[in-house]
């Protein structure tokens, strides 16, 4: 079983940069698939970025602002955010699956969480 626990949330105006970082504990994280999805009141789940081995993935409303990569030697994932916008508040969770995946129910391990806020 994986632990995933997330930091780095808060409040940032538009066009502002914040950078996530998901630390995790648990026997597979080098051969696991890391992604991060958030979510909004009334809405789905829904693929942010995700990673595994060498090859990212993003969702194309965050392709050219957000970043993300992972540090083995200390178990962390990390979602860098520039370019900030409203549209992208939302509380963020780290996720860790077997296998690359987009869809929120096929995701093994969740962290908690991390409210983004973007002010205009």
């Amino acid at each position: 079983q994986v632990t995933l626990v997330e930091s780095g949330g808060g409040l940032v105006q538009a066009g502002g940069s914040l950078r996530l970082s998901c630390a995790t504990s648990g026997p597979t994280f080098g051969s696991s698939a890391m992604a991060w999805f958030r979510q909004v009141p009334g809405k789905e789940r829904e693929f942010v970025a995700g990673i595994r081995w060498t090859m990212t993935y993003y969702a194309e409303s965050v392709e050219g602002r957000f970043t993300i990569s992972r540090d083995s030697a200390e178990n962390t994932v990390y979602l860098q955010m520039n370019s900030l916008k409203p549209e992208d508040t939302g509380v963020y969770y780290c996720a860790e699956s077997p296998h690359m995946t987009r869809r929120a129910t096929e995701v093994r391990s969740w962290g908690q969480g991390t409210q983004v806020t973007v002010s205009s």
